[in-house]
């Protein structure tokens, strides 16, 4: 079983999971081992650096269907809304594409229609702009695309409203997936 999997089902289950040993290590191979091993009790359990990212990464896991390591996201901020983008890093990866591919497809239809379930299971929390958008449904829209080893979701708004509270959600994903993107490419 993979370590991804197996973090999953421990996360799943309630359970904490000890970090793996590499050959010949008596610590365990987390690099803030010794920063978590000296913290006051409990401090350590909600290390954003730490705790929240392995954990949102093994929920993304499950929910999108499809294993963070094996692709690439990237949430970019336009001037009429913004686009969620997911490759397989590599092109022979066609379970990955696949998968990106319907996950993406369910997206775009799910959020058209004001469900956003998905990046609450995913994040373990309502992110920011959802309540608007879910509101302002009608004047966003949310459009599917197959593109080189993935697909992309791309949402438009006239709406200033609806414009803030996507660019709110898009910048919740950037800092919480990690994507290094810029918060706006400046495309219309």
């Amino acid at each position: 079983m993979s370590l991804e999997r197996t973090l999953l089902l421990t996360i799943l289950a309630g359970g904490v999971l000890a970090a793996p040993l590499r050959a010949g290590e008596e610590t365990p191979a987390c690099p803030l081992h010794a920063q978590h091993q000296n913290a006051p009790e409990g401090e350590h359990q909600g290390h954003a650096g730490h705790d929240h990212h392995a954990a949102l990464d093994a929920r993304g896991d499950h929910v999108m269907g499809f294993e963070h390591t094996r692709t690439t996201h990237h949430f970019l901020l336009e001037r009429d809304g913004g686009v969620i983008q997911v490759q397989a890093n590599d092109p022979n990866d066609f379970e990955s594409v696949a998968q990106i591919r319907s996950h993406l497809a369910e997206v775009a239809k799910a959020f058209s229609a004001g469900d956003f379930s998905m990046p609450r299971k995913i994040h373990d929390r309502v992110l920011p702009g959802v309540p608007e958008m879910t509101r302002l449904k009608e004047t966003i829209s949310y459009r599917f695309e197959e593109i080189e080893r993935g697909a992309r979701v791309r949402i438009k708004t006239e709406n200033p409203e609806a414009l803030a509270a996507t660019h709110s959600f898009l910048k919740a994903q950037i800092e919480d997936h990690r994507t290094g993107d810029i918060e706006t490419s400046g495309k219309k």
